[in-house]
């Protein structure tokens, strides 16, 4: 008699609802599992089920020179991105939420346009522009044009914890006699730590993965992974595509580990 008073009755609503983010979930990473049974398959081509287990195409991917460049040139480009996003998208959004500036609206929509704009629009506009001004591709422009592709991404994580933001903290340290400097680094700075690091992994992943802008302004011998990969589908098609991928893929995940390291994921999914 207990036993049946106490089983829960069936939520037919909860189940179709755990049931749709099953699908949802499946749905998001099995373009993942397809891509790392085709990496780890010995065949140059998907075949199901696997004819066995493999790394011949993470060796080759590691031992051409073609990959391994483009490699660290995107890692360093992001590198940069990286920095140059979270300094100048911080400020300004502390300029944003602070400064009661004129056209606070159109200056917030203004620096999230590039967002709105279709990427490959973007480089194509600046391949042009470094034309004209004679500056031609070199590889500080194509740092400028990620930067200008994912300094939106901070700007908004960080005036998402400036929205919430107690500034009656900031001024109970003013008032225990910490001067302005003190109080940015050691108040302001710390509480909006998540929303800036956040919006820098996303720009570290943007730029990393951004394929349209480099399109426009790479130039041969200097071109980063997406744009290698794409001239290499063009001639061949086999398994070391699928290693790229996955480094990646991997290479995010990283990004994402050091993050929940640094503040933890709490603080990011808080944003």
């Amino acid at each position: 008699m207990n036993v049946a008073r106490n089983k829960q009755p069936f939520d037919a609503g909860r189940a179709a609802y755990l049931t749709l983010n099953g699908l949802l979930l499946t749905f998001l990473l099995a373009p993942i599992a397809i891509v790392l049974v085709f990496a780890l398959n010995p065949t140059p081509y998907i075949s199901f089920p696997p004819v066995g287990v493999s790394l011949r195409w993470f060796e080759k991917f590691f031992r051409t020179p073609e990959f391994t460049n483009a490699l660290w040139l995107s890692l360093w480009i992001a590198g940069c991105v990286l920095v140059l996003s979270i300094v100048i998208g911080g400020a300004c959004a502390l300029a944003l939420a602070r400064g009661n500036l004129p056209g606070r609206s159109f200056l917030t929509a203004f620096f999230m346009s590039p967002l709105m704009l279709p990427a490959i629009l973007t480089g194509l506009a600046l391949f042009q522009s470094y034309l004209l001004a004679g500056i031609g591709r070199p590889v500080w422009g194509l740092i400028m044009a990620h930067t200008l592709v994912s300094v939106p991404y901070v700007i908004r994580t960080t005036l998402a914890v400036l929205h919430n933001f107690d500034r009656r903290i900031e001024e109970a340290a003013a008032v225990l006699g910490a001067s302005p400097t003190r109080v940015f680094f050691e108040v302001t700075l710390p509480l909006i730590r998540p929303g800036v690091f956040a919006g820098g992994v996303f720009a570290f992943i943007v730029s990393f993965d951004q394929f349209p802008v480099s399109l426009f302004l790479v130039v041969p011998k200097g071109e980063t992974l997406p744009v290698v990969l794409f001239n290499y589908m063009k001639f061949d098609l086999d398994g070391a595509i699928a290693a790229a991928s996955m480094v990646s893929i991997l290479l995010a995940l990283s990004v994402v580990l050091v993050l929940e390291r640094l503040i933890g994921l709490k603080a990011y999914v808080k944003l």
